[in-house]
């Protein structure tokens, strides 16, 4: 029998993010992932060796990598729709919900336990903190990207995230913003090269 999981989960390319902004550079949901991906890994990284304390930085990776996979059936619904109110909210974590177990019908039952923790179980609810934070600094690098490539279409989005990172109660955002945050706005060869 054949499962059609992984074939959806390569759609996620197909998903266009930011639809209602003017992009100079197009970002999709499976690079969206990606990169949330790598920054919650290292989140859970300065979490356990910076702030010494217990976590699984593998864990908060893989929660992440399928942290948007709702929307390969849902599409990217817009922030300030998503957002608007309490009631809109609501009813779209629902159809998340039902998109996450729509996906996971799509596998053999021996599997399903594995990806459902991922998608919507215990370990997405255990590394939610942290993965949402990385899905915020993504957001916030694109803003950066977006100006630094002369879009000036993002700069209320890039100020209004850049505060919500700035209160965050979370130390390993800080730290990120502190320690990484200032080489997304260098070029590549202020970067310099690898030696």
């Amino acid at each position: 029998m054949s499962y059609n999981f992984f074939a959806y989960i390569s759609r996620m390319r197909y998903i266009g993010r930011w639809s209602l902004m003017r992009n100079a550079l197009d970002e999709n949901i499976q690079e969206h992932s990606h990169m949330v991906a790598v920054i919650a890994h290292a989140l859970g990284v300065i979490r356990r060796d910076v702030f010494g304390v217990d976590c699984d930085p593998e864990e908060y990776a893989a929660v992440a990598l399928y942290h948007d996979s709702s929307e390969i059936l849902t599409g990217d619904l817009p922030t300030p729709i998503k957002y608007h109110s309490r009631s809109i909210r609501e009813a779209y974590s629902q159809v998340e919900q039902l998109a996450c177990e729509k996906l996971l019908a799509t596998l053999p039952e021996e599997l399903r336990g594995a990806f459902g923790e991922v998608l919507s179980g215990e370990k997405a609810a255990r590394c939610h903190d942290l993965v949402k934070a990385a899905d915020k600094l993504s957001a916030y690098i694109k803003c950066v990207e977006e100006r630094k490539a002369g879009n000036n279409e993002f700069l209320s989005a890039e100020k209004q995230t850049r505060a919500i990172l700035e209160r965050s109660e979370l130390p390993e955002v800080r730290y990120f913003l502190e320690h990484f945050m200032p080489a997304f706005e260098l070029t590549l060869d202020e970067l310099g090269t690898i030696e």
